[in-house]
């Protein structure tokens, strides 16, 4: 169940990225031929700098909503759980049984108070 959920919320972020991308595609794309054609008319390349970082941006989502950025994430995170795994481990280790009743037992004495 949790996976069924799970994918639906890639799908929908997948969506959503490719819903964005329409929106931004058009907007990169006048902005390209505006900040172009105001170069060339005054005479002045500096208009032409915004094209950089639109573009990479433009690119990203792309990537994401189109290519192949999530299977790239999927085998990265499968590489941290393969070889780096003590990484994910929760600090003071994991909850034990003890620690639960120590936090119900805290909880329980501030309600008191």
């Amino acid at each position: 169940l949790q996976n069924l959920m799970r994918e639906r919320q890639i799908a929908m972020q997948i969506a959503s990225t490719r819903e964005f991308l329409k929106y931004f595609g058009t907007f990169f794309g006048l902005s390209a031929v505006v900040l172009t054609a105001g170069a060339i008319k005054k005479k002045n390349p500096a208009l032409l700098m915004p094209i950089g970082p639109l573009g990479f941006v433009f690119a990203y989502n792309c990537d994401m909503g189109y290519g192949t950025m999530l299977q790239r994430i999927k085998g990265e995170a499968e590489n941290i759980l393969d070889t780096q795994s003590t990484s994910l481990e929760l600090p003071k280790g994991p909850l034990t049984f003890e620690d639960l009743e120590k936090i119900r037992s805290q909880t329980k004495s501030f309600r008191e108070k």
